[in-house]
Formats: structure tokens, C-alpha cells, sequence
């Protein structure tokens, strides 16, 4: 089970995104508890209002819980882990709440603590809280028997295809998936053992190499998106000045940019939009089927609720006329038939919760199923779409190649990007290093 925390503020800002039932297919408030409020906003506004005593501005723990993609996991599971987390955490007997979402047909869960001791008036310290967590989640995976991730064995092979949020809206601009960048990225570096060879594999998934604003290596798409090799491919700068030499020798993004600017061509863009509208016409009915999908999984879920609520309202009463009241009542607690009934009622109690949560889980199994069959073919499809792509940029690339366009001619720039170049050389000289071989 991969754990993520960080300490933070923003108490209704982490309320909404809790909540948000758009980008989520569903969302279930598991547990409110050390709290007056009942609700998930009105628990983080009280840890925000309690935090006021004290200089703490990070006053909330935040938690997700993410489990392997195809196992089983059921409720209880995600409970034992939390369990495990406070103990380890030191956060035994702090406020928290607990929230699962499901999306894409998988099922993750968030806590979040107060991490304000009401009793001491003092924030609770995690020292080295990503370490613990860390060997919180190895043992879950030992203990379930799932299939350990390369990362917790070896810290060199940690999955290279983690993305910020940033790289996600970035990615987002395009059209593509974060993850496919970063693999292209890092398959043009492993493939490659000098800059030619290097400069060649970009070109052919449609990047070229630039100079980044701090002398640092980045990268342009067709596009005009740039993206910087340490953080893409993971490797260090020495690393990269040694395989492809020094980045002051690089052209400048601007350059690159007017380079890309006078190649790509009006069709280019036009066969790339009318092959995103094939996607789309192709993922509109798989959409369609998602909603539907949804929107009867979260039908069943309130007709589960409503059902169980009402057997536990017949059972309850069938609990409490078990016990006798007045005198009768009074003469039970004297011969000690009433703490045998009540003791007899609790454990019917926990069962029945038990009872009801196994439903729950089964039911919920049962949707992740018919989910993650549907996600298979929104997979499969983004998957062709990502390799239309490819091959749509690789032909590119042949074609500029194949018609001499590396030696492109100052007249071949945009209007507007020979204004910015000649507004650029009257306030300074031009920039020393070599043209990009586009």
C-alpha cells in the first residue's frame, strides 16, 4: 500500500478536495470522529480554530492510502493500516477523519489528523514521518502477500514516472499524459551515449534540446513546451554534461522555439487536430457509458443504505425489547440477567456492523469489476492514441529532415517572431553556441 503525507493548512481548501464528487466517481465520508461537527468541513474548520491557540500554521496530517491496482482490499484492511500509522506517528487518540475515494476502478483512502494536542496546546511532532511510513508500507505489502514494488527493494529502481501536478497541467496543454513524456524522455536518454545520437531520439518523438534559463538542459516539443531533462529522465546535471556536453553550448529556448516555429506547418497542425477528433468521437460513447456506469453504482449504494438502515432500525428495537424496564428491569440488574442480555445485545450489535460492512465491501468489489473492465478500453484507446501520435511526429520529423529544412532560412520565421528577434539584438549581442539541429 503506497502511503503519501505531508503536514499542511488550507482547512477548506482540503475539505473541498475531499468532497469533490467531480473528479471522483465516488466518494464515501468512512469516519468523523473526536469532534463536535459531523461533517468533513465543519471537522478541519474546528482543528483550523483550535490551531489559532498556538503558532502552528501546518496544523493538519493529511494521509492517502493507495493499494496495489488489482488487488482486493477490503475496508477493515485500510482500518488495521490507520492503526498502524498512528501508532507509529504518535497520533493515538487524535480528532481525524477518514474519506474513501474511487476513480478509474481503483479505490484509495485519505485521513487527515489534527495535529494540535488539545491538552497541551502544542502541535504533535513527526520526525522523519516519510521513513516511517516507508516501512509501514513495505510491511503492509509483506503482510498481505502482495507483489513489492522494485522501489522498496531497491531505492534506485523507485518508479521514475512520479509527476507533479505542475507536469500535469503542462501535460494537459498538449493533449498527452505526463507519463508518456517522462517515458519518451527517459527511453531517448537510455537508448543513446552522445548528443547526436540523443539529439536524433528526441527528434524522432518531436523534442529538441535547448538551454534552459539557468544554464540548466531542458527540452521543447513541438509545442513550445519545455521541460527540463533533470527532473524528466532523473539523471544529474554532471551526468548529462558528460554524455552531451556543456549547456552553454546549447541553442536558447527562444531560438529552438523560432527553429520549431518555422517547421511545423499549417497541415501538421491540421492532421494533429483532425486526429483528436477521431479520439474524441471514439471516447464519446465510452464516456457515455462511464456516466451511465456511475451514475447506477451510486443508485445501488443509497438503495444498500437505505435497506441495511432499515433492518438496523428493525434489529435494534428487537435488542432493546430484550431488555425489561421498571421493577422487572430493576430485578434483572439484582440477579444479573440484564448485564447477560446486554453483553448478549453488544455482540449482536458488532456483528451486524460487521455484517453490514461486508456487504458494503462486496458490493463495492463488485463495481470496482465492471469498472476496471470499462478502464481497460479507455486504456486501450488513450494507448492507440499515444502511438497515432508518435508515429504522426516521427513522420514529421522524416519529412523535415528528408527536405532540407535544417538549414531553415530567417524568412521561413513567423512575422512576429522576427519582431522579437530584432527588438531582442538591439539591447544585446547575440547569444554564443551552435544552431539546433532541427
Amino acid at each position: 500500500m503506497i502511503l503519501k503525507a505531508s503536514k499542511r493548512g488550507g482547512a477548506r481548501q482540503l475539505a473541498r478536495h475531499l468532497l469533490n464528487g467531480e473528479k471522483n466517481e465516488h466518494v464515501t465520508v468512512h469516519e468523523v470522529s473526536g469532534f463536535a461537527s459531523d461533517t468533513i468541513g465543519g471537522a478541519l474548520d474546528e482543528i483550523h480554530a483550535i490551531s489559532k491557540g498556538t503558532r502552528c500554521t501546518r496544523f493538519m496530517f493529511s494521509l492517502s492510502l493507495s493499494p496495489p491496482e488489482n488487488e482486493n482490499v477490503p475496508t477493515h484492511v485500510f482500518e488495521e493500516a490507520l492503526e498502524r500509522i498512528e501508532k507509529k506517528l504518535g497520533f493515538e487518540g487524535q480528532p481525524r477523519v477518514v474519506v474513501f475515494h474511487e476513480k478509474n476502478g481503483r479505490r484509495h483512502a485519505h485521513c487527515v489528523w489534527s495535529r494540535i494536542n488539545a491538552d497541551e496546546m502544542k502541535a504533535i511532532d513527526q520526525p522523519y514521518f516519510k521513513n516511517k511510513l516507508n516501512a509501514v508500507a513495505k510491511q503492509l505489502y509483506l503482510d498481505h502477500g502482495w507483489k513489492l514494488p522494485e522501489g522498496f527493494i531497491d531505492r534506485s529502481k523507485t518508479n521514475p514516472l512520479n509527476y507533479t501536478r505542475a507536469e500535469w497541467e503542462q501535460a494537459a496543454r498538449t493533449n498527452q499524459n505526463p507519463k508518456t513524456i517522462k517515458a519518451a524522455l527517459q527511453e531517448c536518454w537510455a537508448m543513446s551515449d552522445n548528443r547526436k545520437s540523443f539529439s536524433s531520439a528526441l527528434k524522432e518523438r518531436g523534442y529538441y534540446l535547448a538551454k534552459g534559463d539557468r544554464r540548466g538542459y531542458v527540452v521543447v516539443n513541438i509545442h513550445g513546451e519545455v521541460y527540463s531533462l533533470t527532473r524528466q529522465i532523473g539523471v544529474k546535471k554532471k551526468e548529462l554534461e558528460g554524455r552531451i556536453g556543456k549547456a552553454e553550448n546549447l541553442p536558447s529556448v527562444d531560438t529552438v522555439k523560432n527553429k520549431i516555429s518555422g517547421k511545423v506547418s499549417t497541415i501538421f497542425i491540421k492532421f494533429l487536430n483532425e486526429q483528436n477528433k477521431d479520439y474524441q468521437k471514439l471516447l464519446k460513447p465510452l464516456l457515455k457509458t462511464k456516466q451511465a456506469m456511475t451514475k447506477q453504482h451510486r443508485k445501488d449504494r443509497v438503495s444498500q443504505k437505505s435497506y441495511q438502515g432499515a433492518r438496523w432500525i428493525k434489529e435494534d428495537r428487537k435488542r432493546v425489547a430484550k431488555i425489561r424496564r421498571g421493577f422487572k428491569g430493576l430485578w434483572d440488574k439484582l440477579t444479573g440477567v440484564y448485564w447477560k442480555q446486554r453483553k448478549i445485545n453488544e455482540q449482536e450489535t458488532s456483528r451486524s456492523h460487521k455484517r453490514d460492512q461486508n456487504e458494503r465491501d462486496k458490493l463495492i468489489q463488485a463495481q470496482l469489476n465492471q469498472r476496471q473492465k470499462l478502464q481497460e478500453q479507455l486504456i486501450q484507446l488513450q494507448k492507440q492514441h499515444v502511438s497515432d501520435r508518435a508515429n504522426l511526429i516521427k513522420g514529421l520529423s522524416h519529412m523535415t529532415q528528408g527536405r532540407g529544412l535544417d538549414k531553415t532560412k530567417h524568412s521561413e520565421i513567423h512575422p512576429e517572431t522576427q519582431k522579437h528577434e530584432k527588438n531582442k539584438q538591439r539591447h544585446k549581442n547575440p547569444e554564443p553556441g551552435i544552431e539546433p539541429e532541427i
